[in-house]
Order: C-alpha cells, then sequence, then structure tokens
C-alpha cells in the first residue's frame, strides 16, 4: 500500500510565525529518504498553508509524484494545469471550515467535473475525486473520466477518537451525545461502508485511496481494506515529527500500513 504524506501543515507553522522557516521545500528529500511514495499538499483558494511559491517549487523540485489537492474554482483549476503536478485531487471546500469535510458532490457538480477533467487530462495530470463513501457518488464518479477516487474516511477517524481517545474530555469534543455503545456500532457500519465502496469502486475499474484524519492508532483497520491501493495522511505525521522527527514519523506510519 502506498503512503501519499501530505506536507500542508509545515507550511502552517511556517506562516504562524509569518517567517520562511519551516521551509515545506526541505521535506522533500526527507519523505523519499523514509520511503513515502508520493507529496500531497492542498492549494487552497484562502492560501491558508501552502503558497503558490510553495507549489510551483515543488511541483519543479519533488522527487517523488505530486498529488494537489485544489477545488474546481477555475482560477485554482487554472494554476494547477500550469504548475502541471502528477495528480489532481479534486476536493470540496469551504473558506470557513478548519479542515475538509465531507466529499464532493460529484452528483451536483457532474457537468463542471467532467470538464475539469478533460482540461486536467490535456494538460498530462490524472485525476483523483475525494468523495465520500456514498455508492451514488462513486458511481458518478467513474463516468467523470477520473482514474481514482479517495475515500473520505473522516467520519470513521472520529468516532475512533471519540471511543479511544480522551477528546470529548476538551475544547475539540467531536460528539456532543456520547454513548459509548452507540458509537461503537456506528464505528463498525462506517469501516463496513468503506469497505463496499471499495469493492464498488474496483468493480468500476477505478484505483481507490483512502484519507483524512486517519492517525498511528486508526490506521491499520483501514489499511486492511483489500482494493485500497494508497492512504494520504498529513496532519497526524507532522504532529509527530515535532517528537519524533520527520524521517521516523514517516517510517513509523509505512510499518503501520504494511504490517
Amino acid at each position: 500500500m502506498k503512503l501519499g504524506v501530505n506536507i500542508d501543515h509545515i507550511a502552517t507553522l511556517r506562516n504562524a510565525r509569518k517567517i520562511n522557516e519551516p521551509d515545506p521545500l526541505m521535506a522533500l528529500q526527507i519523505l523519499k529518504e523514509a520511503g513515502a511514495d508520493q507529496v500531497t499538499i492542498h492549494l487552497r483558494e484562502d492560501r491558508r498553508h501552502i503558497k503558490d511559491f510553495d507549489a510551483k517549487r515543488i511541483c519543479q523540485n519533488s522527487f517523488l509524484p505530486v498529488n494537489m489537492e485544489c477545488s474546481i474554482n477555475p482560477e485554482i483549476i487554472d494554476i494547477v494545469c500550469k504548475l502541471k503536478p502528477h495528480r489532481a485531487t479534486l476536493v470540496p471546500e469551504k473558506r470557513e471550515e478548519v479542515t475538509t469535510e465531507g466529499g464532493l458532490d460529484v452528483i451536483k457538480f457532474e457537468k463542471e467535473i467532467t470538464h475539469i477533467i478533460e482540461k486536467l487530462h490535456k494538460n498530462g495530470i490524472e485525476v483523483s475525486l475525494f468523495i465520500d463513501p456514498d455508492f451514488e457518488q462513486i458511481k458518478k464518479a467513474s463516468k467523470t473520466g477520473a482514474e481514482i477516487i479517495e475515500l473520505h474516511t473522516g467520519k470513521y477517524a472520529n468516532l475512533h477518537l471519540a471511543l479511544n481517545t480522551n477528546i470529548n474530555q476538551t475544547p475539540f469534543k467531536v460528539f456532543e451525545n456520547f454513548d459509548r455503545k452507540d458509537l461503537k456500532k456506528e464505528l463498525s457500519l462506517e469501516l463496513n461502508l468503506l469497505k463496499d465502496a471499495t469493492i464498488l469502486g474496483n468493480e468500476l475499474n477505478l484505483e481507490v485511496a483512502a484519507g483524512h484524519g486517519l492517525n498511528y492508532q486508526n490506521v491499520k483497520d483501514i489499511a486492511k481494506i483489500k482494493g485500497i491501493t494508497e492512504l494520504n495522511i498529513g496532519h497526524s505525521i507532522i504532529a509527530n515529527a515535532v517528537f519524533l522527527g520527520l524521517k521516523d514519523a514517516i517510517v513509523k506510519m509505512k510499518e503501520l500500513i504494511n504490517d
């Protein structure tokens, strides 16, 4: 199973001080040495972490394939076409959200997405759609021309957090109503949904990736799903790099997903 490492939050740390370190570009060699299979960045419309000059330098200098997450905003798509990363992953985006809250609505935006995919393909860029594990969304995604779907694992991750950490005792609680029995049932249902969504994606000749909220505690059950070929993980690896160092943080994650 391949591991894409999202380095957005190296830029988040840099931008917090409005200086020029840590530089996301410096992570590229470390990712390669640690065994990462691709570098993932998200060029958000509000440029809250990765900036245009970051995206340009990373695309020009990366030893690994670059997976650029982006909204379907035409101006952003034009930038992606100019930079020509290995892959573009189309995601939904709200400026007020802390992180991506759900999957792209392919049913609602089918026409726009299909046109964007054609444009990206003309520029030699493969396309992934970041979607919820919803059967109708997956069926529609298979008709757009995208080669890959990335299943949104955010609900699974939040359920796992609520059940296995003290997060609900902090200001960052993920569920207001905490009932352990109900959450266990929901976690099992969500995991089975991700398995079934993967089967459907494969049957429709789509490569299936997964990501969002995955960490060292919850990744193993996702890594065991047959048919998922790639995980994209960022925040947890960068957070652990503060204590472990970036190379060891990546190596540890690789060991977990390939155990």
